[in-house]
């Protein structure tokens, strides 16, 4: 390798050695090498130390393994070092680790089976491969099918894929996928099934040509080329089938463990079908070609199910029910072939029974003679010279006889199954190109090959010698097309070996000699072999061991082949009497078999191993080898035709099982298939190419400042030079770098070192920095300690002598306090006497005090008892007769007064009363005395008593002596008992009042809590039935929302079935125009061509003229048509007038019946009243219009006269005639003969007259006007200033409320002048109502003035056409005169009128409308300075004419057209972004007017009054707003698809590939297959280009009035759209799966979520559609080692499926040396995780979804009457109404 490669041999190299069971093992060195040492130390890496010696004589030192960085590689190539040893490691990391199973090898695609189902081939990940370039997504079988797809589009040149491998390693499946991504990416030009039945027929193929080995369960066991036809635009038209060389042998005989064709299987299975049970089959153990295996079922494969979807593809491809049915019976009659058993009669005959029942059921099913085909599988037919006999046939010999017609039969059926699905395919189209798959077999070597693995390997020598040349054409047209200086590579070349097998006197030509000779065996052929070849062939030898077998040295490894059975299956002879007998039967697909091969090969269109279109009779007879030979070349003619591309299968070991590599069978198909000799061509060469900025930007590290240049190229030059100093290691290209093999590695040894340099370095610095800071602060801390301890000892000194100082403090006080003390002891002493001394007197006192008070209640006791004595001898006293006695001298004196007072009474009263008076006293004495006797009675009677008394009390008394002693001992125990009950009662009162208040207290406490347990349980009974209330609302809620979202969910799903649905069906519909139109074009061009023949002139020239007459007639016609339709007009018109001028009279007269009534319902109306306005109304515009015409009558009348005036100015009469035509003289009579311009002029003095008296009486009104005039002016001048008050009001108020105030202004305004026009109309009326005319004479006055203006209309007309008559007569009489005097016009000002919001247009405008309106015109001019929207406000006004008009034809034809015309223009320019926004935007207006103007009460609620004065009145347009709708949604997809269209070339660049920073990321090698840029090298593509172009997208939505709801739902799908490719990219793109990569994304990120804050779209839901990105841009930066952080993932990446985040994890690829990969654990983690969530398989996410959206209603506030249209639009025939 070189002194470079010498120097990377050092301490903790790795290599790898050869080893036994791995083939290679990894090891590192534990020395360094220096050259000349032997033996090598080193260490493997279980740590076991060995020594590797070296070969002197080669000096060969065991491969170098590549950097960390490089394992694991896309493309083989892109490794560093290029050899057996890192190819397979790089696939085992790949396949086992990453479960990658795919990997470049340079041109070739390396596929490994996994044996297990993928997710991988979806029709997602066909659309993330569609349009990509081989190099820029990760290696698929889809990548290659793109790029021979790419490649033919773009090349016009036909293409190949060329799969191989041996059986088991995934052929059929590879050529599978590649066909159904064609047939998905392309779609049909003609039949729209084409696709499906490309498809259809590998079923098929599959279950007549595929059967389980013991390498593989579904193996093809022949060679397929299928050519798959598109025409100019890609599309496929058709395809074609070729096979080559079916193994015929295992219809007879199947190893163990393998399987017939699976059609017999299939049959078995099924036999229990109703139409199966004519051909009487069983199980397939009950047959001899079935059983041979003892293996009859396939795991996870059911024979029943697999035999309905071959059926099913049968019909598919046309092949009907009863060819189906004919087609399985020939395969039963080959089962019950197999069970017919021969009967040995002797050495050489046998015989089968004459009842032998599967025999007779073969003749039932083939309809043939029982009789003779028993007879001739027994016998024989020989033929000589002069004779012909028959001979019969041993056992053995019938047995092969019967096998050989099997195989005949079978390989028959193949032919014509192969016939029928070629005719299927083929289409009537013509193919402008094709890409041809050929499904092959790869290189085989068994313990015992005979004649099919030989041809086998024969087809693979010829295919790896093309291989060969190919890639040696690609490196030489590479090397050329960079300018480099190469030599001629040397590489293995396998002619030898071909010449060997194909040339004369090779194995082939031998054994076709062999097989002409009559007694030619496999023995004789073999010693041909060894005589002609062996010493001349250097590929070719003899085994040591035998004499019937020979050595090849093949490419791939050197086989040894039995030569047992070569020449019986290279002739493939078979009993022909026995293929007679079967022509004779009246089975017809049989016959069809059979017939001879001239007109089997005709009818087919497939070219097999046995047969080629244009062979004669005579070649019938060829050997197989012969015709495989010729087939073989005819292969390779078309492949070298073709541009290839090549897939090679590996099958990673022999158990099936999932992900597990044998390394030794990994290398033998390595060999065998040619990767390692690509690597080995690519290794002599130079296999690292880098362009000059990749070279660069990886090793700008080696660089110093001075080797900068302005030139890279330069640059790149001058640090090569300086780091490898071997100049062939490398040569300099155009464009590109390229190294040899090693170079890039000793590179990145330079780059690693120099980086782990500057790692030192900065290391070295930091810890430099941290050890000084760490010492300064160490520093800094011992200062500061030694500063607080010496504090602290300063402190405790201190405190120390405070301490000190204290003690002698406390000393001191604590003896002064102890003298206190004892003082005060002796104080105290003399201080007890005293106290005793006043204590005892108080005692003394207090005894006395006692003493007194008791003493004191004696003497209160004893006087009491003296007082109640004294008291009973008073009562007693009171009881005597003494008493009554005063009682009675006190009751006579009271008498005695009485007696007085009466006799003075008396004295005034008269002397009669005295006697009653004295009558009455006489009788108050007497009861008196009755009454004193009664009392001395009852006295006597209480002397007696109270003497008793006196004696008792006595006796009291004696004992109240006796108990006074007693007295004070009693009064002292009284007075202690009375203490002692005071405080008893005390106490009982407190106990009492005690027990009461805790009596209370409980009972209120009681009462509390009673109460609050009732409040607690009524509160806690509420709660319950709360609780209960809220959890059924709560499950009712639940059941609700769950309701809600599976209703939201389903009212989505449906919307989106819907708008898929409504696209398809507009699709469809484009697609059946489209169809209809190349029909209409086809029979237009199929119409044959009539030749013209020779003019004749005279029948030209009458046809001329007749065609000037009838365009004479036809004009003369339209001047008829045009008077009528004049006349039509007038009368109408006339009618009309006539009509308004009844009505007016009507009017008129209750108008003047309700004027002159003064009594009841007539009396005249009030201000105010209804009837007063339309009075007020009517009356003004009747003196407007009468005003109006009279004006019109008086200019044009004195315009006639002027213009009659001005002609004859210059002529003899005219000469007294002046222009002001003041006086005319009395010759005007002649000007004219019939007297028109006198009576002209007589009307002119009239009218003179008239206007004198008129002015007369206009000069008062006039200055009455001036006066009104100067009012209005004051007036105005008021409001002036009232609207420059309110518009600085107004500009203090926000625009709403400014609005307002300035409608409500302007109301108020309106509404007085109204009012002052109302009254000054009143002051009019009252003056006229009350001068001497009265009301009927003015109503009848004006009546007349009416008649007079309709009369002096008609003359008018009739004016006006003589005043034209009499110019244009003028005109042709002087021109010369008139020249000098022009005419002025007249203007004639009418009033403005008020418009209506219509647009008139005449019937049949309507296609002029869409053309100008919708096909023709340019949003760009449009949308720019008119009302957004204009389009559809013009369409919607013309609606309203229509509708007012109420033509309902006129209606449908209008929106037809309009839908029409969108859909047009949407089909011819949808592509462009401004014509789909421009009308969306339109569509959605017009939808929303149709809905605004419906009268639907939910919509009009946004009008105003005016926009509801102008709904729609005669017709309900709901299904138009279906259709609409409709129209819009597809108009919005169309948008997206545009959309996507413009961002799909920037997502990827901007969001994955650019580095914001260069060299932040770094780049590693690429290999072969470099990575494209989506643009060109001079544009860098960032994700500011990515905003920008969402800038002008977004700008211009809302420049052509788009609804903001649909902005929103359009920039939620754009970012949608963002995130799906930018995802999709990722997860199919290793090289962007790293931590700087997911760094860039945020940032990128980050920026677009900025651009919906500026735009104020943050709700619109865009942001959550960027989710996946976001957590997949998280996940390549998270942590990703131990279970935690794996939990932390599954909690993170909920947006991300299962399948998603195991993939980002197994992709992610560390871009510099410091990084780490994922380990395989911890994707195990994840996977174990992640098991249970339920979710969606798919890897990628669907780009082409588009969400579902609802269009909600948006009203205009335009109104309509105030739209103008443009000139710039065409609509000149649009009228305003």
């Amino acid at each position: 390798p070189g002194d470079n490669v010498t120097l990377l041999y050092v301490c903790y190299a790795r290599v790898w050695l050869p080893d036994a069971v791995d083939v290679w093992k990894s090891a590192e060195l534990t020395r360094d090498y220096t050259p000349g040492d032997q033996v090598l130390s080193l260490q493997l890496e279980d740590g076991t130390d060995v020594e590797h010696r070296i070969d002197p004589q080669t000096n060969g030192l065991p491969p170098l393994r590549n950097p960390n960085i490089l394992v694991g590689e896309n493309d083989l190539t892109a490794l560093s070092y290029l050899h057996e040893p890192a190819v397979l490691h790089n696939l085992k990391v790949r396949f086992i680790d990453s479960k990658l199973i795919y990997t470049y090898c340079g041109i070739v695609l390396v596929a490994i089976n996994p044996y297990e189902s993928l997710h991988i081939y979806e029709a997602d990940i066909i659309s993330a491969y569609s349009g990509q370039n081989m190099g820029d997504m990760d290696p698929h079988i889809f990548a290659v099918a793109e790029e021979a797809y790419k490649q033919m589009a773009r090349d016009e040149r036909n293409q190949s894929i060329i799969v191989s491998g041996e059986s088991g390693a995934g052929k059929t499946v590879s050529a599978k996928y590649t066909m159904r991504y064609f047939a998905t990416v392309s779609g049909s030009s003609g039949e729209a099934s084409i696709e499906e039945r490309v498809l259809a027929s590998s079923p098929i193929m599959e279950a007549l040509g595929n059967a389980k080995t013991t390498r593989n369960d579904n193996s093809s066991r022949f060679g397929k080329y299928i050519e798959i036809g598109f025409d100019k635009k890609q599309r496929i038209t058709g395809a074609n089938m070729r096979t080559y060389l079916l193994e015929k042998s295992r219809v007879v005989f199947q190893a163990y463990g393998e399987r017939n064709y699976h059609i017999f299987y299939q049959l078995c299975a099924s036999s229990h079908l109703q139409e199966f049970k004519t051909f009487k089959l069983g199980c397939a153990d009950d047959f001899h070609y079935t059983n041979q295996g003892q293996n009859p079922v396939i795991d996870g494969v059911e024979d029943a199910k697999e035999m309905c979807h071959t059926r099913k593809a049968f019909t598919l491809l046309g092949i009907g029910e009863s060819d189906q049915m004919a087609l399985f019976q020939i395969l039963a009659a080959i089962l019950h072939l197999s069970n017919v058993e021969v009967k040995d009669h002797s050495a050489d005959r046998s015989s089968i029974l004459p009842d032998n029942s599967h025999l007779m059921v073969f003749c039932e099913l083939m309809e043939v003679s029982y009789d003779d085909m028993a007879h001739w599988l027994c016998h024989k037919k020989l033929k000589t010279t002069t004779e012909t006999y028959v001979k019969s046939v041993s056992k053995m010999n019938a047995i092969n006889g019967r096998d050989a017609l099997s195989k005949h039969i079978y390989d028959r059926v193949f032919r014509w199954t192969v016939d029928r699905i070629n005719k299927a395919l083929k289409s009537a189209i013509k193919q402008h190109s094709f890409i041809g798959v050929l499904d092959i077999y790869g290189f085989e070597t068994f313990d015992i090959n005979s004649f099919e693995q030989f041809c086998i390997n024969y087809a693979n020598e010829k295919l790896q010698q093309q291989f060969n040349l190919h890639v040696f054409k690609l490196e030489q047209e590479e090397y050329m097309k960079e300018e480099i200086s190469w030599t001629l590579i040397d590489f293995y070349d396998n002619q030898p070996c071909i010449n060997l097998i194909e040339a004369k006197l090779g194995v082939l030509d031998l054994l076709d000699e062999e097989c002409k000779m009559p007694k030619g065996s496999d023995d004789t052929w073999a010693q041909k072999l060894y005589n002609t070849l062996l010493k001349q062939k250097a590929h070719f030898d003899k085994p040591r061991l035998s004499n019937r077998a020979f050595i090849i040295h093949h490419f791939a490894d050197k086989v040894e082949y039995q030569c047992e059975g070569f020449l019986e299956k290279n002739k493939d002879t078979v009993n022909e009497e026995q293929i007679n007998v079967l022509k004779m039967s009246k089975f017809d697909l049989l016959l069809k078999l059979f017939e001879d091969d001239e007109k089997a090969t005709t009818l087919s269109s497939s070219r097999s191993v046995v047969s080629r279109p244009g062979q004669s009779q005579r070649d019938n007879k060829k050997t197989v080898g012969l015709q495989f030979r010729q087939s073989l070349h005819l292969l390779m003619d078309t492949l070298n035709a073709t541009t290839p591309h090549y897939v090679r299968c590996i099958k990673p070991n022999d158990h099936k099982s999932p992900f597990t590599m044998d390394p030794v069978r990994a290398v033998q198909q390595l060999r065998a298939c040619g990767i390692l000799e690509t690597i080995r061509i690519s290794a002599a060469g130079f296999p690292s190419r880098w362009t000059y900025q990749e070279f660069f930007s990886r090793y700008r590290v080696l660089m110093k400042q001075k080797d900068l240049l302005p030139d890279r190229k330069k640059t790149c030059k001058n640090v090569l030079e300086k780091l490898i100093k071997d100049q062939d290691k490398y040569q300099f290209g155009k464009n590109k770098i390229f190294f040899r093999a090693g170079q890039v590695a000793f590179l990145e040894k330079l780059r690693s070192d120099k980086l782990r340099m500057a790692c030192v370095r900065i290391q070295k610095t930091i810890r430099c920095w941290l050890a000084r800071k760490k010492y300064l602060r160490m520093r800094e801390s011992a200062i500061t300690i030694q500063r607080y301890v010496r504090g602290h000892q300063a402190r405790c000194h201190v405190k120390f002598l405070r301490c000190t100082k204290a003690a002698v403090v406390i000393q001191r006080n604590v003896r002064m306090w102890a003298a206190r003390r004892r003082y005060q002891q002796q104080r105290s002493a003399h201080k007890a006497v005293v106290i005793q001394r006043w204590v005892r007197g108080w005692l003394a006192r207090r005894r006395c005090r006692h003493y007194l008070a008791a003493i004191v209640l004696l003497q209160s006791c004893v006087r009491r008892m003296r007082a109640k004595r004294e008291l009973k001898k008073l009562k007693v006293e009171a009881r005597s007769v003494e008493h009554f006695k005063k009682l009675n001298i006190g009751m006579e004196k009271k008498i005695m007064q009485l007696q007085e007072k009466i006799n003075e009474q008396f004295c005034y009263c008269g002397v009669i009363v005295h006697p009653v008076i004295y009558h009455n006293k006489d009788e108050e004495n007497r009861e008196l005395s009755e009454r004193l006797s009664v009392v001395e009675k009852t006295q006597a009677a209480e002397r007696g008593k109270l003497g008793k008394e006196m004696e008792i009390l006595r006796g009291s008394e004696r004992e109240a002596r006796a108990k006074a002693e007693r007295v004070p001992s009693l009064l002292e125990q009284l007075s202690f008992l009375h203490q002692e009950l005071q405080s008893t009662c005390r106490e009982k009162e407190d106990l009492e009042e005690q027990a009461r208040a805790y009596r209370e207290q409980t009972q209120q406490v009681v009462a509390d809590l009673n109460a609050k347990n009732n409040m607690l349980n009524s509160e806690k009974d509420d709660l319950n039935r709360q609780i209960k209330e809220q959890a059924q609302q709560i499950t009712d809620t639940k059941v609700n929302v769950e309701n809600t979202k599976q209703l939201e969910k389903d009212l989505t799903e449906e919307r989106a079935r819907y708008q898929k649905l409504l696209s398809e069906y507009l699709q469809l519909e484009e697609r059946h125009g489209d169809l209809k139109g190349e029909m209409n074009d086809n029979t237009v061009r199929n119409t044959p061509d009539v030749t013209q023949p020779t003019v004749d002139m005279p029948v030209l020239l009458k046809l001329q003229r007749r065609v000037k007459e009838l365009e004479q007639e036809k004009q003369a016609l339209h001047l008829q048509l045009d008077k009528k339709e004049e006349a039509q007009q007038e009368k109408a018109k006339r009618q009309e007038l006539e009509s308004e001028n009844k009505r007016l009279k009507q009017d008129l007269s209750e108008l003047r019946n309700s004027l002159t009534s003064e009594s009841g319902d007539l009396a005249p109306p009030r201000p105010g009243s209804e009837p007063y306005n339309v009075l007020l109304e009517q009356l003004n515009s009747s003196n407007e219009e009468l005003e109006m015409r009279k004006e019109e009558v008086l200019l044009l009348r004195s315009h006639m006269v002027r213009q009659e005036a001005l002609k004859h100015k210059d002529s003899a009469l005219g000469e007294g005639l002046k222009l002001d035509l003041s006086e005319i003289s009395s010759d005007i009579h002649t000007l004219n003969e019939d007297g028109e311009l006198w009576l002209a002029y007589e009307g002119l003095k009239e009218t003179n007259r008239l206007l004198e008296r008129q002015l007369q009486r206009q000069e008062q009104v006039h200055r009455e006007e001036c006066e009104e005039l100067r009012d209005v002016v004051r007036r105005l001048r008021h409001e002036q200033k009232q609207q420059q008050q309110l518009l600085a009001q107004s500009l203090l108020l926000p625009e709403d409320a400014r609005i307002d105030a300035s409608l409500q202004h302007e109301i108020t305004r309106l509404t007085n002048e109204n009012l002052f026009y109302c009254f000054c109309f009143l002051e009019r009326f009252a003056v006229y109502r009350f001068t001497n005319l009265n009301f009927d004479d003015f109503m009848e006055q004006l009546d007349k003035e009416g008649k007079t203006i309709r009369k002096l209309k008609k003359q008018l007309k009739l004016y006006v056409k003589r005043v034209e008559e009499l110019e244009g007569s003028a005109q042709q009489q002087g021109r010369a005169s008139w020249a000098a005097t022009p005419v002025s016009p007249v203007n004639i000002t009418r009033k403005e009128k008020d418009f209506q919001g219509m647009l008139e247009y005449k019937p049949g405008d309507e296609g002029r409308m869409v053309k100008n309106l919708i096909l023709d015109l340019k949003p760009r001019g449009v949308a720019v300075g008119i009302v957004p929207g204009l389009p559809a406000y013009i369409i919607f006004m013309c609606l309203r004419y229509a509708d007012y008009i109420d033509d309902e034809q006129r209606v449908s034809s209008l929106l037809n057209s309009t839908i029409s015309g969108i859909k047009g223009i949407i089909k011819r320019r949808g592509r462009d972004f401004e014509i789909t926004s421009f009308w969306l935007a339109n569509t959605c207006r017009f939808l929303h007017c149709l809905k605004q103007y419906s009268g639907d009460e939910f919509f009009i609620k946004h009008n105003s009054p005016k926009q509801n004065e102008h709904c729609l009145s005669n017709f309900e347009l709901s299904e138009y707003q279906q259709l609409f709708g409709d129209l819009a949604i597809h108009i919005y997809c169309q948008l997206i698809k545009c959309i996507e269209e413009i961002l799909q070339p920037l997502i990827v660049a901007s969001m994955l590939e650019n580095e914001t920073v260069q060299g932040v990321l770094g780049s590693k090698p690429t290999g072969m297959r470099k990575r494209s840029s989506s643009f060109p090298d001079g544009e860098a593509v960032t994700v500011e280009t990515l905003i920008h172009q969402l800038e002008l997208l977004h700008t211009t939505m809302n420049q052509h009035g788009m609804d903001p709801q649909l902005i929103k739902h359009v920039v939620r799908q754009l970012f949608y759209i963002i995130c799906a490719v930018t995802l999709n990219h990722l997860l199919l793109r290793k090289d962007m799966c790293s931590w700087s990569k997911g760094l860039q994304i945020r940032y990128n990120l980050w920026q677009l979520e900025e651009w919906l804050v500026e735009k104020e779209l943050t709700d619109c839901g865009a942001k959550e559609t960027l989710e996946p990105l976001v957590q997949a841009a998280q996940l390549l930066q998270i942590k990703k080692k131990t279970v935690t952080d794996a939990q932390a993932i599954c909690t993170m990446c909920s947006a991300l499926t299962a399948t998603q985040i195991v993939k980002v994890l197994t992709l992610y690829t560390p871009v510099v040396e410091f990084e780490e990969r994922v380990s395989a654990t911890f994707i195990r983690t994840i996977e174990d995780l992640l098991k249970d969530r339920v979710e969606s398989p798919m890897l990628t996410m669907d780009v082409k979804k588009i969400f579902s959206i609802n269009l909600p209603f948006t009203p205009s506030p335009v109104a309509l009457e105030t739209i103008q249209i443009p000139a710039s639009l065409n609509l000149g025939f649009l009228t305003r109404v």
